[in-house]
C-alpha cells in the first residue's frame, strides 16, 4: 500500500523571546493510504502540532514532510493554500461553521474556490448532505442544529472538494459520548467505504479505538503505537 503522509527527520521549533521550545524532536512517521490513525498523548505533547504539519497548516523548522507523494514543506504559502484546497479536508472540534449560512451554503464554501459552475456545486453539496445523512437538514442554519449536526456539516464541507486525506482534530470533543459515537461512525465509514485516509488527535481513548491504528506522541517523540 502506498503512503498518504511520510514525515522523516522533522522538528519544530518556536520562539518566545529568548526562549526556544522544542515541540517535536528529529520525528519519523509514514501514513498508509486508506489509514485511519489516531493521535493521542497529553495535552501539550505535540499532538496537534503534528496534525497541523500533516495538514499543511504550519511548517517544519527542519526535515521533510511528503503528502500524497508531494514535498509540501518546500511550497509557497499560495502553493500550499491551493493543495490544501485539493487534497485536504479539516475538520475541527468546534465546528467552525458560518452562523448565518445555511448548511448548505457552508458547505458550498470550498468549492467556491473552484472552477465549478453553481449546478455542479449544488449537485455536489446533495451529495455530501445525502453522505452524512443531512439532506433534510440543509435549509437550517448553524443554530438551528444540535452539535452532533453541526458537525456533520462540518465533515460534508471537509468532504465536498473530494480530499485525499481528512485532519480531524478533536472532532468529538464537544459532544455527548452517544453523538460522538455517531460521528466517529461516520468517519470509520468514509474511511472503509470511500476509501479517505483520517488522521485524527484525540485526548478521548474510545475515539481512538475506532481507528485502525493509533500513535502516542510525548514530549514532541513518538512513544509507543499500538494496532
Amino acid at each position: 500500500m502506498s503512503a498518504a503522509v511520510v514525515l522523516s527527520h522533522v522538528e519544530k521549533i518556536y520562539k518566545r523571546g529568548k526562549e526556544i521550545i522544542n515541540v517535536l524532536h528529529d520525528l519519523d512517521l509514514e501514513i498508509a493510504a486508506g489509514e485511519f490513525l489516531a493521535i493521542t498523548g497529553p495535552s501539550g505533547s505535540g499532538k496537534s502540532t503534528l496534525l497541523n504539519l500533516i495538514g499543511g497548516l504550519d511548517r517544519p523548522s527542519a526535515g521533510e514532510i511528503r503528502v500524497g507523494g508531494e514535498r509540501i514543506d518546500h511550497m509557497s504559502g499560495g502553493e500550499l493554500a491551493h493543495f490544501r484546497a485539493r487534497h485536504v479536508g479539516f475538520v475541527f472540534q468546534f465546528y467552525n461553521l458560518m452562523p448565518n449560512l445555511t448548511a448548505a451554503r457552508n458547505v458550498e464554501l470550498p468549492l467556491l474556490l473552484t472552477h465549478l459552475n453553481g449546478a455542479e456545486r449544488k449537485r455536489n453539496v446533495e451529495v455530501a448532505l445525502q453522505l452524512v445523512g443531512l439532506s433534510d437538514r440543509a435549509r437550517h442554519k448553524p443554530s438551528e442544529l444540535s452539535g452532533g449536526q453541526q458537525q456533520r456539516v462540518a465533515i460534508a464541507r471537509a468532504i465536498i472538494a473530494d480530499p485525499q486525506i481528512l485532519v480531524c482534530d478533536e472532532p468529538t470533543g464537544d459532544l455527548d459520548r452517544h453523538t460522538a459515537d455517531d460521528i466517529l461512525g461516520l468517519l470509520r465509514e468514509l474511511n472503509e467505504k470511500h476509501g479517505k485516509t483520517i488522521v485524527m488527535v484525540t485526548h478521548d481513548q474510545k475515539a481512538a479505538d475506532y481507528a485502525r491504528r493509533q500513535i502516542h506522541v510525548d514530549k514532541g517523540q513518538l512513544a509507543g503505537a499500538a494496532v
